[in-house]
């Protein structure tokens, strides 16, 4: 497959996607068919714009306390499992709640 059908492709992927999406406003289908584009094109410019609709996308559904939360949770465990960071440096859940304030 060549460079230009592959973008073409891509295209008409973001295209359905942001139809599904702003158009018949069926979120589901949107995300499934952004997620899709994604694996399928990943280094086409219309993967990096689907980045910011599910970014979008998340925002519209998700309570912003809910994502923080998750957020919070996911900083640290990275911190605690991929950094391998000294213990003393990071705040692991149980040491968080150990911090006064």
């Amino acid at each position: 497959m060549n460079n230009a059908t592959s973008l073409t492709e891509a295209s008409q992927a973001y295209a359905a996607a942001y139809n599904a999406h702003y158009t018949a406003h069926d979120l589901p289908l949107a995300l499934q068919l952004y997620r899709k584009l994604l694996a399928s094109h990943p280094d086409a410019p219309e993967a990096d714009y689907s980045r910011m609709q599910v970014q979008n996308i998340v925002n519209a559904v998700v309570p912003k306390q809910e994502l923080f939360d998750a957020q919070i949770d996911l900083v640290l465990t990275h911190f605690e499992h991929d950094l391998r960071l000294d213990v003393g440096r990071i705040a692991t859940p149980s040491r968080v709640a150990e911090i006064p304030g």
